[in-house]
């Protein structure tokens, strides 16, 4: 049986089409996942584009720019000064469920876990 052109030609069409589709929904999820994950990592790229959003939608002044900029640096102060004074009971935390986990692990289990908690270490260093 043979198809009239017209409909082979609509038949690769849609199938040009439909592969259009899928490549841009495609590519908007990779970008969108990527460029969420580069965003929540680097406070320093945040303070950046917080300051550039505020000073260009509130067209602010050199003199509020600096204010803005103090009190950044004050807030950054506070919320470490916070997290030192916090780290104490956060590592108490942290080593009570290490050795709740230990506790339910069997002997096998036990050292690959310890290597798990070491790949992690290194893997946090950099």
């Amino acid at each position: 049986m043979k198809l009239p052109r017209l409909t082979i030609a609509l038949y690769i069409t849609l199938i040009f089409a439909s592969g259009m589709v899928v490549g841009v929904f495609g590519h908007r999820l990779y970008t969108v996942n990527t460029v969420a994950a580069k965003t929540a990592r680097n406070p320093e790229e945040w303070r950046k584009r917080y300051t550039v959003e505020m000073q260009n939608r509130l067209r602010l002044e050199p003199q509020q720019l600096a204010q803005l900029n103090t009190i950044l640096d004050d807030t950054r102060k506070r919320f470490d000064q916070v997290h030192i004074q916090h780290r104490p009971e956060i590592e108490a935390i942290k080593q009570q469920q290490v050795a709740k986990i230990r506790a339910i692990l069997n002997d096998e289990q036990r050292v690959e876990y310890e290597k798990m908690r070491e790949e992690r270490k290194q893997h946090e260093k950099h």
